[in-house]
């Protein structure tokens, strides 16, 4: 399923996955971070491919969606009894289908042209996942590093979330990963990640 529990499509040709991590609670809301640099890290060992993040968690080739992550948790007092990193990969995806999906989205092999092996796909990523995942729960903050890669920045958006709807210019993130949308009125506006969808205004 997608976010807020909104159906997810996983069509012939994806990849679906998840994976059971318990990083240290203070790191949690770094995990979306390690995961989808992860997903960008195997994608771009095809190349050509080059890969961008779309704020908070969707990986995009082209500007077109190629995945999603949902990540989920159970806590218990103050320690993390285990978080399921679920990632939606787009593979072998026929274009035939992408293209009546409401929102602009790719596969990976229409972007080279051929089809992928799906299970050399999931071992590229999850070697690109391991040393994040390690480099993580050791200290390293991955916020810069996906920052850069972020593809919302310098934007105008429009962020919908249950019950309101902004739209403004993000201008950037914060420290726990929050998006800054500056509003029209020149006000700036933190967005916490999980709280609202983002779409191009």
């Amino acid at each position: 399923r997608g976010r807020r529990g909104r159906p997810w499509l996983s069509p012939p040709g994806s990849l679906a996955l998840s994976l059971i991590l318990r990083p240290p609670l203070a790191y949690l809301p770094r995990l979306v971070m390690a995961s989808s640099l992860a997903v960008l890290r195997a994608i771009e060992t095809f190349p050509p491919l080059r890969a961008g993040i779309k704020w908070p968690n969707d990986v995009l080739i082209g500007g077109k969606k190629a995945c999603g992550i949902l990540i989920e948790s159970h806590l218990k007092a103050d320690r993390v009894e285990f978080a399921i990193v679920g990632i939606g990969l787009n593979v072998n995806v026929d274009p035939a289908f992408l293209a009546n999906l409401p929102f602009p989205a790719t596969s990976l092999s229409a972007e080279l042209g051929s089809q992928l092996s799906r299970l050399e796909v999931m071992c590229r990523l999850l070697e690109a996942m391991e040393p994040l995942y390690l480099a993580l729960k050791g200290g390293q903050d991955p916020l810069a590093e996906w920052r850069q890669r972020l593809e919302t920045l310098g934007q105008r958006v429009r962020i919908e979330g249950e019950e309101t709807s902004m739209e403004g210019v993000a201008e950037g993130v914060g420290p726990d990963g929050s998006l800054r949308l500056r509003l029209d009125e020149g006000t700036l506006r933190p967005v916490v990640v999980g709280d609202v969808s983002l779409r191009p205004a």
